[in-house]
């Protein structure tokens, strides 16, 4: 059965998706009190990350609204005497969209905004921690005038979720999946999905280093390392997952970051002061805690934290600082996913180079220095879709996100975004003289 919904979006003018999706974005930007407790309450963040994450969700609806009007195709040169060629992009067709629960609204949002102004229809599943925001920023889109049959969602259990997509994966009318969340069921997604060979976007995981040289100003690398580390408890797929610091101010560095982390405020999202608030679930404190103590019981110094907080709840865990990581324990291959910062000690740039790139994934990497050679040197280096230059805050609805290696493949925002969602036909005009 061919697609319904579907014509008659794609042959829809870009104006007429570009203003259904400026409304949606009003919307959002309207009831951004409202997404931002019912992100808070559903995954833990607390209220000042949730309006972030409101207004950063948001930001890719506005972006993409105008993109769609800059879909552009080629006058390729003409080669043969009346034969005229020409190239244009057309949206791939249905797109089955697959969204992680640790930014439950921006995720959706990245990925749905770029479909729609492409022109492409979507089916969708959030994960089954976070569904009530992602259907709340659904429905909002349908209140801005989203046809009906165009913007889909379902919900499913953690058991039912595989049957709840095999149909996507097996039908050759979904011509796209893009997913975020883990390296395994991104492999999973691209094997059963090969038989009809649907294009992907794969954003997957991570293992991000964090590098501090010996020239870098360490109170900007303290601050850059508060911001990308402990955004949302450590649990982002760019959150630095092992930091390098350089001999020379090791311990320095050490103590400045100590005091800081020593200081967040761990609450529940509904305290206007909390910084961090509880982890996702009962297996996401479990391996935390497995991590930081495979940790201590090879070596690792506990500067501050190191501990769960069963005062606060059962998913709570304080804010920590090991010193003295090394390579064998668990944390340097797994990613922790909470509010851990194991501190590795090297000598020199290669040493950091070559520790730094030791990873199956590549999706970010961070390093801090003011050697304008070291940071041209370093920067082609790193085996990373995403680089931060003394800089801890690497998100924008106007930069390419993705990463390599087994981080997955394809990028989400900017201009290159849209073209995971449109397929390039040439067309060859004869008879014209």
């Amino acid at each position: 059965m061919p697609p319904r919904a579907f014509p008659a979006w794609r042959d829809a003018l870009p104006k007429d998706r570009v203003d259904v999706l400026h409304r949606w974005h009003a919307l959002m930007v309207e009831n951004a009190d409202a997404l931002d407790r019912l992100i808070s309450l559903e995954q833990g963040k607390p209220f000042a990350e949730g309006r972030g994450e409101v207004m950063y969700g948001a930001s890719y609806v506005a972006w993409f609204a105008d993109e769609a009007t800059r879909i552009y195709g080629d006058l390729i040169p003409q080669q043969q005497r009346g034969k005229r060629m020409s190239a244009i992009r057309e949206p791939v067709g249905i797109v089955a969209a697959i969204t992680p629960w640790n930014f439950p609204l921006a995720m959706i949002a990245r990925k749905i905004a770029p479909a729609l102004a492409a022109g492409c229809t979507v089916v969708g599943k959030p994960a089954e921690d976070t569904p009530l925001t992602a259907l709340a920023l659904v429905m909002l889109a349908h209140e801005a005038g989203v046809p009906t049959g165009v913007l889909n969602l379902i919900s499913a259990s953690r058991e039912n979720a595989v049957p709840a997509v095999a149909d996507w994966l097996a039908d050759s009318r979904v011509r796209k999946i893009t997913f975020t969340g883990s390296t395994p069921v991104g492999k999973y997604l691209a094997r059963e999905s090969a038989g009809t060979l649907k294009k992907l976007s794969l954003e997957l995981g991570g293992n991000a280093p964090f590098i501090v040289f010996d020239d870098a100003d360490l109170d900007a690398a303290v601050a850059g390392l508060l911001a990308s580390k402990f955004r949302n408890g450590g649990q982002t797929c760019v959150c630095p997952n092992r930091v390098y610091v350089q001999s020379g101010v090791y311990e320095r560095f050490a103590d400045l970051l100590a005091t800081r982390v020593a200081a967040l405020k761990v609450a529940p999202a509904t305290d206007p002061a909390a910084q961090i608030g509880p982890m996702i679930n009962a297996r996401a404190i479990d391996k935390i805690a497995r991590h930081v103590d495979d940790a201590v019981s090879r070596g690792a110094r506990v500067l501050t934290g190191g501990k769960r907080l069963p005062e606060l709840g059962p998913t709570y865990y304080a804010p920590t600082v090991l010193a003295d990581a090394t390579h064998d324990m668990q944390l340097s291959c797994e990613e922790t996913f909470g509010p851990v910062v194991p501190l590795f000690r090297f000598d020199d740039e290669a040493e950091a180079i070559r520790a730094a790139n030791d990873t199956p994934f590549g999706l970010a990497s961070y390093f801090y220095s003011q050697d304008v050679r070291r940071i041209d040197r370093v920067a082609r280096q790193l085996e990373a879709g995403i680089v931060g230059i003394n800089e801890g805050a690497l998100a924008s609805e106007a930069a390419p996100f993705g990463g390599v290696k087994e981080s997955g493949y394809g990028r989400e925002g900017s201009k290159y975004g849209l073209d995971d969602y449109l397929s390039i036909k040439y067309l060859c005009q004869g008879g014209l003289e």
